[in-house]
């Protein structure tokens, strides 16, 4: 896979060098009910605030599992006791009544299409398509997965082809460009990232 996307990408004008400069680590194994959790609690904080909150969060369990039927039955002040707000502990409780009542703990993802998975997910208050992408990119590993909304991407296709839009028009011109990576969007927009935050 890995010489599949670079030979994809590099044929692309404005990507070619960045595939060549940028290497993207291997991604871990995942689950996609925790990483729906952590990505909850990581919203809108900084990695490391995120990182901190999530520690606190997992040490509440035995076995730093976090079990859905104990996390339905936590009231809200325990939760808010590790840094979650109120808000977040409730979207956390979400996800594990909806993955309980769905019998989605231990389901096989494999089957389903992106499209079909993120009309599943975002079923639940507080996970949105956004979410869902980061999911689909990182924890299931869909190799051609566009995340439109990311503010970093935008940023980063904004500086890598000089583009002075914003708005709908912006969303616009993005999905035209990304047509070009396709069936490696997932794998473009990370390169996009790690360039756009190293500054290579």
């Amino acid at each position: 896979m890995s010489n599949s996307y670079k030979q994809h990408l590099q044929k692309n004008d404005k990507l070619k060098d960045l595939v060549a400069l940028v290497d993207l680590p291997k991604l871990e194994d995942g689950n996609v009910y925790q990483s729906l959790m952590k990505s909850i609690v990581s919203q809108q904080l900084s990695t490391k605030v995120a990182d901190v909150i999530w520690g606190r969060f997992i040490n509440l369990f035995d076995d730093k599992k976090p079990h859905p039927l104990q996390i339905i039955d936590f009231d809200i002040e325990t939760m808010k006791s590790v840094g979650l707000s109120g808000q977040k502990a409730n979207y956390i409780k979400n996800v594990s009544i909806y993955f309980t009542e769905n019998n989605l703990i231990d389901f096989d993802w494999s089957g389903l299409s992106d499209e079909e998975i993120i009309q599943i997910l975002t079923k639940i208050k507080g996970v949105g398509v956004w979410t869902v992408q980061m999911i689909l990119i990182f924890t299931l590993k869909r190799p051609d997965v566009f995340p439109v909304l990311d503010l970093g991407i935008q940023q980063g296709i904004k500086k890598l082809y000089a583009l002075e839009s914003s708005g709908k028009i912006l969303m616009q011109e993005m999905e035209q460009i990304s047509e070009e990576w396709r069936p490696y969007r997932s794998y473009a927009s990370r390169i996009i990232w790690k360039w756009k935050d190293t500054k290579i």
